[in-house]
C-alpha cells in the first residue's frame, strides 16, 4: 500500500503549504491534516476545523441548485435570461441560456477585468471593494454587450454565476444564502459552510494572505466585499463538510442521475456545470477526473473527485504560496495506486 502521507507532508514543507487537506478513498479517511496558520499576526494555528475560504467551489453549489430547479419543472436550461428576469439589461436577455451561463459560454462581457496582481495593487478590485447589492453587481457590471456569440468560446465569468444566482432568488423568492441553506446545508447538517458577508464574525474562519512576486513574501489580502462574488465565490466551508457535499452530489442525493450526467457532461474546456471533467492517465490506466478549483487572492481551494472510484481530495489554503494544481495531482496519482 502507498503511504500518502509522508509525500503530502513532504510536499507541503517544501512548499510552504498553509491549509488543510483530506484524502478519502473507498469510504475511510486515508489521510487529514492541516498546515501553517490560520492568523498569522496571532499564531492561530490551521486545524482539521478550521473554515476557509472556498472561493468557487461555491459554483458547484449554484449548479445545483439550478438542477434542482430544473427537476422541479421550474427552470428549462434552455430558456434564456429573460424568462426569469425579465428585468434583465443585458444585450444578451433574450439570447444566452441557462445551459450558456453554467457553462462559461454566453459571450457575456467578463466581469472581472483586472487580469494580473499589478492591476489589483494599483487599481484595486472595482466590483468586490464597494458594498454592492448584487442588482447593483448586475447592473454595473454583469449586463453589458456581448463579446462572442452564445454558445461559441468559453470565457469563464463570475458574472455569468451571478446572474444565475439572481435567478435562483427570484425563483424561489428568498435570498440565495437561505435557499442554499434549505435546500442543500440543512438537509446534509453542513453546520460549517455559509455565505460569507463583510458585517460577520465567522468563528474559526482563517485569514487569508497572498503572495507578492515583488516582494517575495505574503501579505495581507487586499480589503473587499466578500459577498460581492455571491453565487460565484462567497462561500466557506471545512473539509468535513465538503467532502459530505462530494459524498452527497456524486451519490445521487442532491440531484437526479440525469442531471449529474448532464453537469458532467464537459462543453468547450472540458468544462461542465461548475466544475472541469476530464480522463487522467495514471500508470498507463485512465481515471475520470472532476475537478473543482478556486481561487480568490490568498484562498486558494481544491475539490477533485475521482468518478467511479469513490476518491475524494479536498485542499483548502488560505495563502497563496503553494501550486495547488500541480499538489492535488499528484496527491490524486498516489492516491489511485493505493490498494484498499
Amino acid at each position: 500500500m502507498t503511504e500518502v502521507g509522508p509525500f503530502i507532508e513532504a510536499y507541503a514543507k517544501e512548499h510552504g503549504f498553509n491549509g488543510t487537506v483530506l484524502v478519502r478513498k473507498q469510504g475511510k479517511v486515508a489521510y487529514q491534516g492541516s498546515f501553517g496558520l490560520a492568523n498569522m499576526s496571532l499564531g492561530v494555528p490551521n486545524t482539521t476545523s478550521t473554515k476557509y475560504r472556498i472561493a468557487s467551489i461555491t459554483k458547484l453549489f449554484t449548479s445545483v441548485l439550478i438542477l434542482q430547479l430544473q427537476g422541479q419543472g421550474r427552470i428549462d436550461l434552455e430558456g434564456k435570461i429573460t424568462d426569469y428576469l425579465p428585468d434583465y439589461a443585458g444585450e444578451g436577455a433574450n439570447k444566452v441560456s441557462i445551459h450558456q451561463l453554467l457553462n462559461h459560454t454566453s459571450g457575456i462581457h467578463n466581469f472581472d477585468q483586472v487580469k494580473s496582481m499589478e492591476e489589483a495593487l494599483s487599481g484595486g478590485l472595482p466590483p468586490y471593494q464597494t458594498p454592492y447589492t448584487l442588482d447593483q453587481l448586475l447592473a454595473r457590471f454583469g449586463s453589458g454587450p456581448l463579446d462572442h456569440p452564445p454558445g461559441t468560446v468559453f470565457d469563464y465569468n463570475n458574472g455569468d454565476y451571478l446572474i444565475l444566482g439572481k435567478i435562483v432568488e427570484r425563483v424561489y423568492g428568498q435570498p440565495f444564502d437561505q435557499v442554499l441553506q434549505a435546500r442543500i446545508l440543512r438537509p446534509l447538517g453542513m453546520a460549517d459552510t455559509g455565505l460569507l458577508k463583510q458585517r460577520d464574525i465567522v468563528h474559526g474562519l482563517a485569514s487569508t494572505y497572498f503572495y507578492r512576486d515583488d516582494l517575495k513574501t505574503l501579505v495581507n489580502d487586499l480589503p473587499s466585499y466578500p459577498e460581492n462574488w455571491h453565487a460565484a465565490g462567497a462561500m466557506y466551508s471545512t473539509v468535513a463538510d465538503l467532502v459530505t457535499f462530494s459524498d452527497a452530489l456524486f451519490g445521487g442525493r442532491l440531484i437526479k442521475p440525469e442531471a449529474l450526467e448532464r453537469m458532467l457532461t464537459p462543453g468547450l474546456d472540458d468544462y461542465g456545470y461548475g466544475a472541469w471533467v476530464y480522463d487522467a492517465e495514471i500508470d498507463g490506466r485512465k481515471h475520470r477526473i472532476v475537478k473543482r478549483p478556486g481561487q480568490i487572492m490568498g484562498a486558494q481551494t481544491q475539490l477533485y473527485h475521482f468518478l467511479g472510484e469513490d476518491i475524494t481530495i479536498i485542499l483548502l489554503a488560505n495563502s497563496g504560496a503553494t501550486d495547488l494544481d500541480e499538489f492535488v495531482a499528484e496527491i490524486g496519482k498516489r492516491v489511485a495506486r493505493m490498494r484498499p
